[in-house]
């Protein structure tokens, strides 16, 4: 069986949408099974009370935590992240920054990785989080998938929507009102497939 882990950090749900049409993607692919996981929350109760979270937060709370073990068990590893100002989400920094005796192994040499996203606005910064995010599984020796153009919703115009080239992603509007299109879950089942089939050909 190819195991592929989807790491993800979701504030109020749109990443974890998008992961689990992820692992839709990753299941149609015969002999792959998708793991979803989140990474360790950094913020405290208070703060994130604060930030209108914390309820969204108990309500993904079922979702297993990740440690930097799963990057290593895993045959391909598919990353999830908000974006901050163009970058990950600190919580996933934190999280990757804790892999560095997987580095100094060379454990994540030639796996499979890939990233998909969100942000609140149409010109958020989606693609640049995807392509910094790029530089430290470049680091890791990983080997870099994105969202190829056979998935053709990235190529149309007639409704706003996130995807690009560099990886599946959605926006999520100023207060979080907008949920994951049914062109940008399209996209994320796409990238998950895409990254399966990958997977599989090199693990066998």
């Amino acid at each position: 069986m190819c195991k592929v882990a989807i790491i993800q950090y979701s504030m109020y749900g749109h990443i974890l949408k998008m992961a689990e049409a992820v692992a839709e993607g990753v299941r149609e692919v015969a002999g792959c099974e998708a793991i979803i996981k989140r990474v360790p929350e950094t913020l405290s109760d208070e703060v994130l009370g604060m930030m209108g979270a914390l309820e969204a937060q108990k309500g993904m709370a079922h979702i297993p935590v990740a440690t930097v073990n799963d990057l290593a068990e895993a045959d391909a590893v598919i990353f999830g992240t908000p974006t901050r100002f163009g970058n990950m989400c600190g919580q996933m920094r934190q999280f990757l920054d804790a892999s560095g005796g997987l580095w100094v192994k060379g454990t994540l040499i030639g796996k499979p990785a890939s990233v998909f996203c969100s942000s609140a606005t149409q010109h958020g910064g989606q693609e640049s989080t995807i392509l910094s995010f790029h530089t430290t599984l470049l680091h890791q020796g990983m080997i870099v998938i994105g969202l190829p153009y056979s998935f053709a919703g990235q190529m149309g115009f007639s409704e706003v929507t996130g995807c690009s080239p560099y990886g599946a992603s959605t926006i999520a509007g100023g207060q979080g009102e907008r949920m994951p299109s049914e062109n940008e879950l399209a996209g994320a089942r796409f990238q998950g497939a895409h990254v399966a089939r990958i997977a599989l050909k090199l693990k066998g």
